[in-house]
Order: C-alpha cells, then sequence, then structure tokens
C-alpha cells in the first residue's frame, strides 16, 4: 500500500490521459487517473492499480492544470492607418513655385491674391483660368494645364518670372505685363492707361509695402 501511495505522490501528468488532483487532509497533493468514491471511501486508480483510503482523508479533487495548453496566440499587431498627407494650400503652392523660380514669397502671394483671390476654380469673364489666372494661350505656350492648381500656379510664377527678365527686372512693367500684356506694355513703353490695369499695380505694390512695414515691426 506505501509503496503505491508513493508512486501516486511522485507521478506526473505526462499520460496520455488527463487526469486530477487528490488533495490530501494533510496538504498532500496526489496525481491519479481518476477517482471513485462512495460515503466512507475513496479509491483512486493511477495507471493498473488502485489505493483505497477513508473518504475523510480527501479534502478536495483539482482539474490537472498541466494538461499541455495550446499555445497563446499573438493578437495581431496594431498598424496605424497611414496618414494622409495635407493637401496643398494656394499658399503653399505660391510659395513653392516662388521659390522654384527665385522670386519672393510675398511678390507670388500678392499676384495670386490680386488674380484670383486664391480660388482654384476662378474663371474671369475673358477666360482666364485658376489662382493665377492664365489664359488658355498663355497656359498652352508655358506647357501647363490651367485646370490643374499645382500647374497652374507653377506656370503662372515662371511667367512672371520671364516678364521680369523681359523687363530688367522693372516690376511695374512686369506687372503692368501680367495683367494686360507684354504687347500693351510695349505700345506705351510703361503701364498702359487701362483702369484695371492702373489699379491692379497699385494694390500689389501696396500689398508689398505694407508686408515691408509688418516685416519691420
Amino acid at each position: 500500500m506505501r509503496s503505491l501511495v508513493l508512486c501516486l505522490l511522485f507521478a506526473t501528468g505526462s499520460s496520455a490521459f488527463a487526469g486530477e488532483f487528490a488533495v490530501l487532509a494533510s496538504g498532500a497533493r496526489l496525481y491519479v487517473d481518476r477517482h471513485e468514491a462512495d460515503a466512507a471511501k475513496v479509491r483512486l486508480y493511477h495507471g493498473s492499480g488502485f489505493v483505497e483510503m477513508d473518504a475523510a482523508q480527501v479534502k478536495a479533487f483539482e482539474a490537472d492544470d498541466a494538461v499541455p495548453r495550446p499555445p497563446a496566440v499573438e493578437p495581431p499587431a496594431v498598424v496605424a492607418p497611414p496618414v494622409a498627407p495635407r493637401p496643398l494650400t494656394p499658399l503653399d503652392m505660391a510659395d513653392a513655385a516662388a521659390d522654384k523660380y527665385g522670386l519672393p514669397r510675398e511678390l507670388v502671394r500678392s499676384v495670386m491674391a490680386a488674380e484670383s483671390g486664391l480660388v482654384a476654380e476662378a474663371v474671369s469673364r475673358k477666360g482666364a483660368i485658376g489662382l493665377m489666372q492664365l489664359m488658355p494661350d498663355t497656359a498652352r505656350d508655358l506647357g501647363v494645364d490651367p485646370n490643374d492648381p499645382a500647374q497652374n500656379v507653377d506656370g503662372g510664377v515662371r511667367y512672371l518670372r520671364d516678364l521680369l527678365l523681359r523687363y530688367d527686372g522693372g516690376l511695374r512693367h512686369a506687372l503692368a505685363a501680367y495683367n494686360a500684356g507684354p504687347a500693351a506694355v510695349d505700345k506705351y513703353n510703361g503701364i498702359p492707361p487701362y483702369a484695371e490695369t492702373i489699379d491692379y499695380v497699385g494694390r500689389i505694390e501696396r500689398k508689398l509695402k505694407n508686408a515691408t512695414t509688418e516685416r519691420k515691426r
């Protein structure tokens, strides 16, 4: 009997079948395959043998925690969704083109504001398109799509740069030519006597002057 109890005491849960632990009143825990009990006796089975003891000697039965458990499944890594790049604003496009063609940012911003009010869908009564109001023929000569805001701005700023080069850096001549066309500026050897063009050049000059004053404060 004693040898069978020792076998039960040191047995492991390596059996092909899940067993249980008998928790004795003494505090010991016996691994068994199964048990049978009545009011007076408890019979503990292990392998081909068993041991029988008074029911009062067994406090409880516990499931065998040593039964292999399925491996824990790692939860999938949480991947943050890609952050969409912030759409370019009209002023972003103005600054990028100004830097590309070596013009002051405030000048390009001022021309864009005077031309379209920074509205990409702006179309004038004469058919000028977009943020810097390119005429279809001018856009074609520049090789840009006037309905694409980025191309429109790039083409408009490149055109403004070319006008400044044409008039040896003369800002008033270049602005007048952007508004009324180089032919009109050449005809009058300066700002043509058109109310719209005179107002246009004046508004941009005032805006640039105010920007310079703000920077000095």
